[in-house]
């Protein structure tokens, strides 16, 4: 029953034959669009491969990892640095240690004639030191006598010339001394014996230094007369003469004073007044020329 109700089916090849038309333009759409799409992807600088989009983010991940390598290799590089440092600082104080070790193995294993031969030659070292600093201590001494000789000969010859220039009136002094003023004589005229009298009775007295008015008394003063009155070294002397000594005050006063001596003629015979002062500061400004020799010489 079934037989008669079933419809015959086409033949085989017929059926092929009417399904070819509609599924050949899809096969060939697909065909045309993977050669685009491959055409598309092979045109591209290199020609070698298709673009994958995704590369880029499996360079960003390959940058990373450089990095981390770089930084990795940069800490085991720092490592083995400070590990290198450290077994060298180790070895050095190994070295050092022995080193030491072996300086006291050295006193220990050297026999008794080489000690022996060491402190004897120590000793004769110490000697020799000791030698170099008594000759060192001997040049000291001996220069610091020279210095000392050399400071007192020129303390000696300061105070020598201070001495010949206060002699010699090359030098202006002052001390204690006195003072006489003698006024002109109403009997007389006060003769040069007299004004030099004085001189020689105050150089006995002790005095130093001595000045008549504005003439510095030295071993060559002289005095004269002339019509115009006494002269003193040239110069001229007017009264009231002002007579300067530097010395002992009581002294000079005593040699001026003296019953019968100088201060009394003066005032006797000429009539002059005579006074007398004494002072703890008596300024001799007058100074002399330096005098030149002309027939006496040193003896050398």
């Amino acid at each position: 029953m079934s037989d008669e109700h079933t419809p015959p089916l086409p033949p085989r090849g017929e059926a092929d034959a009417g399904d070819r038309p509609a599924q050949e333009p899809d096969l060939i759409k697909k065909i045309v669009s993977q050669h685009n799409k491959d055409k598309v992807n092979d045109n591209t600088q290199t020609g070698a491969f298709p673009v994958v989009s995704k590369r880029k983010a499996k360079t960003k991940g390959k940058g990373k990892s450089k990095r981390l390598s770089t930084s990795s290799r940069s800490v085991k590089a720092r490592l083995g640095t400070g590990v290198l440092i450290a077994v060298l600082c180790a070895l050095l104080a190994y070295g050092y240690v022995i080193q030491i070790n072996n300086k006291d193995l050295t006193y220990e294993t050297m026999s008794e004639t080489e000690l022996t031969r060491l402190i004897s030659e120590s000793n004769t070292q110490v000697q020799r030191l000791e030698q170099r600093k008594a000759e060192l201590t001997r040049q000291l001494n001996s220069l610091e006598a020279a210095a000392d000789k050399e400071a007192q000969a020129a303390q000696i010859a300061k105070e020598n010339e201070e001495s010949s220039g206060i002699l010699s009136g090359r030098l202006a002094a002052h001390g204690k001394g006195i003072v006489v003023r003698i006024t002109q004589g109403i009997k007389a005229p006060i003769d040069a014996s007299t004004m030099f009298n004085l001189i020689e009775e105050l150089r006995n007295g002790g005095a130093e230094v001595i000045a008549i008015n504005d003439v510095r008394v030295v071993t060559s003063t002289y005095v004269s007369e002339s019509n115009n009155g006494l002269v003193c070294d040239d110069k001229l002397l007017e009264p009231p003469y002002v007579v300067k000594a530097i010395g002992d005050p009581s002294n000079l006063q005593n040699a001026v004073n003296l019953a019968g001596g100088v201060a009394s003629r003066l005032t006797v015979k000429y009539g002059a007044t005579v006074t007398t002062e004494v002072s703890d500061d008596v300024n001799i400004t007058q100074t002399q020329p330096v005098e030149r020799y002309k027939f006496a010489k040193i003896v050398e």
